[in-house]
């Protein structure tokens, strides 16, 4: 074997075992590998909760020695972590473990180390392993082959929805989100009544999680549908709060609830992170979007304090800087600016059934899941069968031994050979003949008779009801659906996390709304001047730079800039510098990808039409607000061949329906406007004009009658021609055509609509 080969094989044997050995949960019982042993070795140590008042917990250091040293050969601080977490209330929705010292807090405060917490198997375990000596599952070896441990725990409630789960594997993660125990009861039991349940009534059922800490769901329905139907999806989740009125007018904000993962004190240091900015990396001074951010809170947020107690786990105070301030206006700035607003995201990767770690879809977990139950029950029935029915023929043994007790006792005392006497003389089982040799004094009493007459009626009813269960489908089903609410109304509880659809919050920074013109130079150095009289050639710029463009607009529009590999930037125009200096470097506003640049810029109102086209001929149309984009590293926008370059966008003026595109061997097409689509969501569009690497697109323009076109004459001067009536019809065609040579014209450079 090569070492390619042998390096393949072993790699892949190890993703196999972190993937099904560590990191994912298992559809049937919904725990991972280690949360298995760890509960399963609890159960053995008898810390389960089934004397009254529960068992008496031990420390956990103890429960982590027996795991580590019978089931699971790992580091002691990962057991231990693990048994944490699945005590913990903030971390999991249905806790199984029952803790007693420091398990941690919610605001990442790690427990107290193993010696000094307690544990012992929370109530709602008993649905994982009361039935786990029943024969419902399969046992396999140990580590070391000393003892045994289940393949899997007999859950009788689909636990890898309830408690979610979280993991990294090789090449795989999930991200399982937790759900209501009554909901999921709900919807299991639907689909066991009917199996063609239509997805409608499913997510009716199941209408999204349940987080621990509660908080609002605010994603559209339509969006959970759909990562419920694939098995993956991002949910908006937002924090829940209340406005306590004070004296004299006064108020204050409370938030009571937040969203899965958030801690009051990451709440706490971003609002520290805005209101006190640090200068950021490489970076000589604060940035316009940090003073922004740092003035709009300060004007509207006086103090945050964190209340939490005992008696409320989460209770974060925010004081306004006056009462006048809006409500709406804070509660939307701390939405939009810190995580009391975030997506929690849903990735449902479990090993399935088959042994095969796969993403799966709502309806397929609780296809499965069920599948897993029905085949327990199942099981569990025939154990239980197998056992009164080997009662059964133990009192029937007894009984006749209780109708002949004096001859029996005869043989017992004479024979040499009792069981095999007593066998050959009532034609009794080596079992029934065991158990009367094993009888005591006390047993052959008259009453006893009585007893074993009553016990066979009460066993042979059973018997028929067990064997009733396993000739019938319908009654396992009906069996099945029993338990399943019954279980649900035991253990279940309200839902607490309310889901309401809801807008995300965005941070509105009032600005001034003013004419101003954005000059761009060559080099990317960008600035806002007041007013739109502005004499481009008064100009003034860096040595070695020169103008780029001026784009007269105002404050409250964004100025898109226009990578070279696509992406788009956006940079609010209230946010440039102003003055008479060179301005600020727009790589300073913006995170540009590694080796690539600033091609082109344009600065208007968010309606403005644009076409986009490059040199290998295609493009589109697309408004500006279809480019906007709230992150520094923009938006994937344009598909770009490596070949093609971005020509300059080209802003739609108000009756233009023509479309005028210009190739660099001076090929001019000309068609209607019609012709192409708007694309909001981008991509390469269609061909604009047939042209190839030697004769690539140059220049495109909108025009409504008349047409300019400015490149050199003889002698290489500039020189402008307007083409319309006859010359302009001339070079009309369909989209994507070759075009017509401009005639009279030796080297035609661009187009510009009249």
């Amino acid at each position: 074997m090569t070492l390619a080969d042998y390096a393949e094989r072993a790699y892949l044997e190890y993703a196999l075992s972190v993937v099904k050995g560590r990191a994912l949960p298992d559809v049937a019982d919904g725990a991972k590998p280690v949360q298995r042993r760890i509960l399963y070795s609890m159960f053995r140590m008898g810390l389960a909760f089934s004397t009254p008042g529960g068992a008496k917990p031990v420390k956990s250091a103890r429960v982590v020695g027996d795991v580590l040293g019978r089931f699971h050969p790992h580091g002691d601080q990962a057991a231990y972590d693990a048994l944490v977490r699945m005590a913990q209330d903030f971390a999991q929705r249905y806790p199984l473990i029952d803790g007693q010292g420091n398990f941690g807090s919610r605001d990442g405060d790690s427990a107290a180390a193993m010696r000094y917490t307690e544990a012992r198997l929370a109530p709602i375990t008993r649905l994982l392993l009361d039935e786990i000596d029943e024969g419902t599952v399969d046992f396999v070896p140990n580590y070391d082959g000393s003892t045994e441990e289940p393949r899997l725990l007999p859950a009788r409630l689909p636990f890898v929805l309830l408690n979610g789960a979280s993991g990294i594997a090789v090449g795989l993660a999930t991200e399982i989100p937790s759900h209501n125990l009554r909901e999921v009861a709900a919807a299991a039991v639907a689909l066991l009544k009917d199996e063609g349940l239509s997805d409608d009534a499913l997510f009716a059922l199941l209408p999204g999680p349940d987080f621990p800490g509660g908080g609002q769901l605010i994603s559209a329905a339509a969006d959970v549908r759909e990562a419920y139907r694939t098995g993956r999806g991002s949910l908006k989740v937002r924090a829940r709060w209340k406005v306590e009125d004070l004296a004299r007018g006064q108020w204050q904000l409370v938030v009571t609830e937040l969203p899965p993962g958030v801690s009051a004190q990451r709440v706490l240091e971003e609002i520290e992170e805005l209101t006190n900015p640090k200068v950021k990396l490489g970076k000589k001074a604060l940035s316009a979007e940090q003073l922004q951010l740092k003035g709009a809170m300060l004007n509207v947020l006086d103090t945050v304090r964190d209340e939490s107690s005992k008696d409320a786990a989460v209770r974060l105070v925010f004081e306004p800087k006056t009462s006048r301030v809006p409500q709406a206006e804070l509660v939307n700035l701390l939405l939009s600016q810190t995580s009391l607003e975030t997506t929690a995201p849903v990735n449902m990767t479990m090993v399935g059934r088959d042994g095969r770690p796969v993403q799966k879809g709502l309806r397929q977990v609780l296809t499965e899941w069920i599948g897993f139950r029905l085949a327990t029950v199942e099981r569990r029935t025939r154990h239980r069968l197998a056992k009164v029915q080997d009662r059964i023929h133990v009192l029937e043994g007894r009984q006749l031994v209780l109708l002949n007790i004096d001859e029996v006792i005869r043989i017992i005392r004479e024979a040499e050979e009792p069981k095999a006497a007593l066998i050959a003389r009532f034609a009794l089982s080596d079992r029934q003949a065991e158990d009367i040799l094993e009888i005591r004094l006390r047993q052959l009493a008259r009453l006893e008779a009585i007893r074993i007459e009553q016990e066979l009626s009460s066993l042979r009813e059973d018997e028929k009801k067990l064997a009733d269960i396993l000739g019938s489908p319908a009654a396992l089903k009906r069996t099945v659906v029993k338990e399943i609410e019954a279980d649900a109304k035991a253990h279940g509880d309200d839902r607490r996390t309310l889901i309401q659809e809801d807008k995300r919050a965005v941070a509105e920074v009032k600005v001034v709304d003013e004419p101003v013109t954005v000059v761009v130079s060559l080099k990317g150095w960008v600035r806002a001047l007041k007013g739109h009289e502005v004499d481009a050639t008064a100009l003034q710029f860096k040595s070695g730079d020169g103008l780029y463009g001026t784009f007269a607009c105002r404050t409250v529009d964004p100025l898109l800039v226009f990578g070279s590999n696509g992406r788009v930037y956006t940079v609010a125009v209230a946010a440039l510098p102003g003055g008479r200096g060179d301005g600020q470097p727009i790589t300073s506003l913006i995170d540009l990808e590694s080796g690539t640049q600033a091609a082109h810029y344009f600065a208007g109102p968010p309606t403005q039409l644009l076409l986009l086209a490059n040199t290998g001929g295609f493009g589109l149309q697309a408004e500006v607000a279809h480019l906007m984009s709230r992150q520094r590293g923009g938006k994937s926008f344009l598909t770009l061949e490596p070949q093609e370059h971005l020509l300059p966008p080209v802003p739609r003026a108000a009756g233009h329906s023509e479309v005028a595109c210009l190739s660099m061997g001076g090929r001019l097409l000309v068609f209607p406007l019609a012709e192409l689509k708007v694309q909001p969501g981008g991509g390469r569009g269609l061909t604009l004009m047939d042209v190839d690497e030697s004769d690539p697109l140059v220049s495109v323009a909108t025009f409504a009658h008349a047409l300019r076109v400015l490149g050199l004459g003889r002698s290489a001067k500039a020189k402008e021609e307007e083409l319309k009536g006859v010359a302009l019809a001339s070079h009309v065609g369909k989209r994507a055509r070759k075009g017509k040579k401009v005639e009279g014209f030796p080297k035609p450079q661009r187009v510009v609509g009249a």
